[in-house]
């Protein structure tokens, strides 16, 4: 390192000090920069008089051991734990331990090269930090730092020294030793779930005994398990909660309002087995709002079963929501609630919080009333049949309740519907996927997911009863768990503008951003090639919704208060608002504590975390289910499209399946590309070849592993005549069938480097439709 001091300058400046400081990779101490800058005896005083100063002002951090760095800088090695996947597929991490006001700096964390696993998230790693220019770092796996189960998923296997269980986490280092007596008559191949032994006698092989016999690993019902272990979702109810489920009873009127009489419906998906709205509408006969209509939304009251601090409260809270996968559902309340008691099943008394909305003829909200109520579903619909009875094609929906209750619903959302056009929503148009399971389990297709009126209605009765429920809380000054989305980054939006412009789609800087203006970009695109890549990219550039228990608006929604209401059986969020109703409205005993806004901070950063972790399962589900779709395709070609380009390489989104595989770097055509993050392309520096996001490929599926959910693709470089002819004919690879027991490939460590290859979205953004895997469609707003 440099000498700082020079014959002119007998001591350093604060200038000169820094300099110093910033050039160090490590943190530096009042040692080091004196021996650096010759400083001796007595001048060691002011010195440290100086470094005082520096960090007083905020120019400096304190270190470990009295040493200094400059604020936001990282030690050369650290424990990070892994954050998240960002837009173009990366793997971030962050400081596992961070205690500033200042954001931490980006990580990019590289793959672990020993294990070729996928990082988890919250996994924490010891890495070593390199900082590059603008201020993020470069992360390489020293070491990764395990943690503790009582549980472990993982496959048996047969040995010349017995039974072994091979963890499927890949994280795990060692395999465990299984003796006869504790194997269950598990067989070679099966997965199992297991615990570990404690024994006296110190061993170097730990042992394990198993629990449970989940069948052939290859099975949809073991890929999904994995996923749901890998991010340790809560799968067991304690004793005492299930108890207080089983335990649970009718309820009767008391002073509860009658709303039996009312024909509200369900209208959900046809095999739906929990249904926790019901709604109902009729013109307004008040004369001052011509044209206008009243609502009801009512949603089971799961506060009544759920109280603050029970059994049942803790479980639900561990679990922050319900989690969905194709052929699995991990509820957040046991199934004695949530597909019992506190399902609005028709012709079944059941205890409800409701709201009556008026509104008026062009959908602007005039006043609300909230209840608790007893209501009886009149009937239990499906959207295809709702929507057939709307298109006047035949429909088991009998024809009075047709015209009762049908044809207004569809009244009132046309009101809604212009509420929202004249508003300015972001109006994404993505299609969805979903992977279609028999009764067996078995996957038997992967299809675009139908996203009809009925399924459009429900989602606006839904929105206007959440900001109902957040501006009431408001109005009574009571807590609030709101349902907030940020507008996106500044920094975000300029690179899209640099793109859109390539594609003379002009999107102005510097104007205020508002979700409108995106949409206009997006009609403008509509009728374009670029079509699919600017809906990816506009989604990329939103923020995270999260929940909070401050305010800032909604931006995707383009609201100015919004909190979850109507899901209480697989949202927490939702349950704390009804309570912070019930609490406010006098509405009974079973309310919020008086205590519980202290805590709503916490509350809210732990369910936006589950939420989160319920996201990351759920979509390493659909990629190992995918990927055991696509298993015995290995070979063929497809045709796709570049959702993702990273520096390692690129991500196509297959057009027949939704399937998202990774391209390596390597694999590429030889050259040296260069990662043009701003452009979203890779760029070769000696023919100059471009790949861009948005790009039509054709590609060959090289390898598809569904323990991983790993799909590697290789471009084909002449695709000429491919598009319109017998993919099959040109297959030139072999079709393998997968072996659940084959370790790890090279290939299999480039496609894990993104952790799975799959199109990550940043959860909750403001995207219209959710995937439901119990066929309730897209899912209620969870924007």
């Amino acid at each position: 390192m440099a000498k700082f001091k020079s014959k002119a300058t007998p001591f350093p400046s604060k200038d000169e000090v820094l300099a110093f400081i910033s050039e160090s990779p490590v943190a530096v101490g009042k040692r080091e920069i004196a021996r650096a800058f010759h400083i001796k005896g007595s001048d060691r005083i002011p010195l440290k008089a100086l470094l005082k100063e520096l960090e007083r002002d905020g120019h400096l951090e304190l270190r470990e051991k009295k040493k200094v760095m400059l604020p936001g800088h990282l030690p050369p090695v650290l424990v990070v734990e892994v954050a998240d996947i960002d837009e173009d597929g990366e793997q971030l991490a962050k400081p596992a331990s961070w205690d500033h006001e200042s954001p931490p700096p980006r990580i990019f964390l590289s793959p672990d090269n020993r294990s070729r696993a996928a990082f988890a998230t919250g996994e924490h790693v010891l890495a070593r930090l390199s900082r590059n220019d603008d201020g993020s770092y470069d992360a390489k796996t020293i070491r990764r730092i395990g943690k503790s189960q009582d549980r472990i998923l993982g496959v048996y296997e047969n040995s010349r020294e017995g039974g072994r269980l091979r963890p499927t986490d890949r994280r795990a280092k060692n395999d465990f030793v299984v003796r006869s007596e504790d194997s269950r008559g598990a067989v070679h191949g099966e997965l199992v779930v297991a615990t570990l032994k404690s024994t006296r006698h110190r061993s170097s092989q730990r042992e394990a005994r198993i629990l449970e016999r989940v069948g052939a690993i290859d099975t949809p019902r073991a890929l999904s398990l994995i996923a749901l272990y890998e991010h340790d979702v809560p799968m067991s109810f304690s004793s005492d909660a299930a108890d207080a489920a089983k335990a649970a009873t009718a309820t009767d009127l008391g002073s509860r309002e009658d709303l039996r009489g009312l024909p509200l419906v369900t209208i959900d998906g046809a095999d739906a087995r929990d249904f926790d709205d019901a709604v109902w509408a009729e013109a307004d006969d008040d004369k001052d709002n011509p044209g206008g209509w009243r609502l009801i939304v009512a949603i089971a009251d799961v506060a009544h079963y759920v109280t603050a601090g029970s059994a049942l409260d803790r479980d639900a809270y561990k679990r922050g929501n319900s989690t969905y996968l194709p052929n699995q559902v991990v509820p957040m309340l046991p199934e004695e609630l949530s597909n019992g008691w506190c399902s609005l099943k028709p012709g079944v008394d059941r205890p409800c919080l409701a709201v009556q909305m008026w509104i008026d003829a062009e959908g602007n909200p005039l006043r609300h009333r909230f209840l608790r109520g007893l209501m009886r579903s009149a009937a239990r619909l499906t959207y295809e049949q709702v929507q057939a009875t709307r298109n006047g094609e035949e429909s088991e929906i009998p024809g009075q309740l047709a015209e009762l209750v049908v044809s207004p619903l569809y009244g009132a959302y046309a009101a809604l519907l212009a509420a929202r056009e004249k508003r300015g929503t972001l109006e994404l148009d993505l299609t969805e996927r979903k992977v279609v399971v028999d009764d067996d389990g078995q996957i038997v297709a992967i299809e675009p997911r139908v996203r009809l009126d009925s399924h459009k209605l429900i989602e606006e009765f839904m929105i206007a009863a959440n900001v109902a429920a957040a501006t009431e809380l408001e109005r009574l000054q009571r807590p609030c768990m709101y349902r907030v989305h940020e507008q996106p980054d500044p920094v975000k939006i300029e690179a899209l503008s640099t793109v859109l412009a390539s594609m003379d789609l002009k999107l102005a800087r510097g104007q205020v951003m508002r979700p409108k203006v995106l949409t206009q970009i997006l009609a403008k695109a509509s009728e374009r090639p670029e079509k699919s890549m600017v809906n990816e990219m506009i989604l990329r550039a939103q923020s995270q919704a999260v929940y909070a228990p401050e305010n800032i608006g909604h931006f995707g929604l383009a609201l100015t208060r919004y909190a979850h209401f109507t899901s209480p059986i697989r949202r927490y969020a939702d349950l704390l608002v009804h309570r912070a109703l019930i609490s406010g409205l006098r509405l009974g005993d079973d309310g919020l504590p008086s205590d519980a806004a202290e805590n709503f901070e916490e509350a809210a950063q732990h369910i936006s975390k589950t939420e989160r972790r319920s996201a990351a399962a759920e979509r390493d589900a659909v990629d190992r289910l995918t990927a055991a779709y696509m298993s015995d395709k290995v070979g063929r070609i497809f045709q796709g499209r570049v959702n993702g380009v990273t520096r390692f390489g690129l991500f196509v989104t297959l057009d027949e399946s939704g399937a998202d595989g990774l391209v390596p770097m390597s694999s590429l055509p030889d050259d040296r590309y260069d990662h043009i993050e701003a452009k979203h392309c890779l760029v070769g520096r000696r023919w100059g070849r471009t790949y861009h996001l948005g790009d039509r490929v054709a590609a060959r599926l090289m390898e598809a592993t569904p323990v991983t959910g790993g799909l590697v693709l290789q471009l084909i470089e002449d695709p000429e005549g491919i598009e319109n002819a017998d993919l099959d004919e040109k297959n030139s690879g072999s079709t393998a069938a997968w072996d659940p027991l084959k370790k790890s490939s090279a290939n299999r460590k480039l496609a894990d480097r993104r952790g799975r290859s799959t199109n990550r979205r940043p959860p909750g953004t403001a995207k219209t439709g959710k995937k439901s895997p119990r066929g309730k469609g897209p899912r209620r707003p969870s924007k």
